[in-house]
């Protein structure tokens, strides 16, 4: 079953955690799930996948503007209705707006059909309500790495259980 991780990245921190999610989702039986930088997205991959999650880092509260552009002008040819979908950001703080980057994607998801899902507090800890944030103020964003790792893996898993 194939999944896809749609990403706009900049310094490199949204690219790895989009690959720590992939990672998580290759773990689970039956699954293939490729990361794709926006500016090179395999459109046929993505139309036979059935979970889509995009991906960017947060500057002034808000997702570049970049993948706000390419959701409103390459947003259909993702055909989300019916598909599970999810979103992740990187930020350089904790308070940097985060979450407000990933209901902007989900909000768009939504408006095209997708299914939205994160597992929130009913998969345990760590509880990832919306999607996960990476806080790279420390300089190490790896330190967040197996939060996307295991949001991949939830996101397979509900892939596989819904349409597999």
């Amino acid at each position: 079953m194939k999944m896809a991780v749609i990403y706009h990245s900049v310094t490199g921190n949204t690219k790895n955690m989009g690959e720590e999610i992939v990672k998580g989702m290759n773990s689970v039986e039956g699954t293939e799930a490729k990361c794709f930088p926006i500016e090179d997205v395999d459109y046929d991959f993505v139309k036979e996948a059935k979970c889509v999650i995009l991906g960017s880092p947060i500057y002034a509260a808000h997702i570049t503007g970049q993948m706000m552009n390419f959701m409103l002008t390459e947003g259909g040819k993702l055909c989300l209705a019916g598909k599970l979908c999810g979103a992740y950001t990187t930020a350089q703080y904790v308070h940097g707006g985060g979450e407000l980057g990933i209901r902007e994607m989900l909000d768009h998801m939504m408006v095209m059909g997708g299914l939205i899902y994160s597992g929130g507090a009913s998969c345990g800890k760590p509880v990832i309500h919306l999607g996960p944030v990476g806080i790279d103020n420390t300089l190490d964003i790896n330190q967040f790495a197996e939060n996307f790792e295991i949001y991949g893996r939830r996101m397979a898993s509900k892939v596989v259980e819904l349409f597999g």
